[in-house]
């Protein structure tokens, strides 16, 4: 790309970065989600809980940065709440 003056160039390669270290901690976060359902669906109690509370704890991050906006942080926090309890309430 042509950016007209040295502060566009600039502006360029910053944006860049934090795009890629955006995308980076998105997908984390939806690594780690797909992780819980997996670890829900074998109903592994134990294991699941760990993988929910390190799903948490990387949702709380991505949203305090900005990445994942606070509603949508809790929703997902809500829904795999959720299915923990009912997993929970099924043994």
């Amino acid at each position: 790309m042509i950016h007209k003056g040295k502060s566009a160039e600039k502006r360029h390669r910053q944006s860049e970065e934090r795009r890629k270290r955006n995308k980076a901690v998105k997908s984390s976060v939806r690594t780690s989600a797909k992780k819980f359902v997996l670890l829900a669906r074998k109903k592994e109690t134990g294991e699941a809980e760990a993988a929910l509370k390190d799903m948490i704890r990387k949702i709380d991050s991505a949203s305090r940065k900005g990445i994942v906006k606070k509603n949508t942080a809790a929703r997902k926090k809500s829904r795999m709440q959720r299915l923990f309890n009912t997993l929970k309430s099924a043994q």
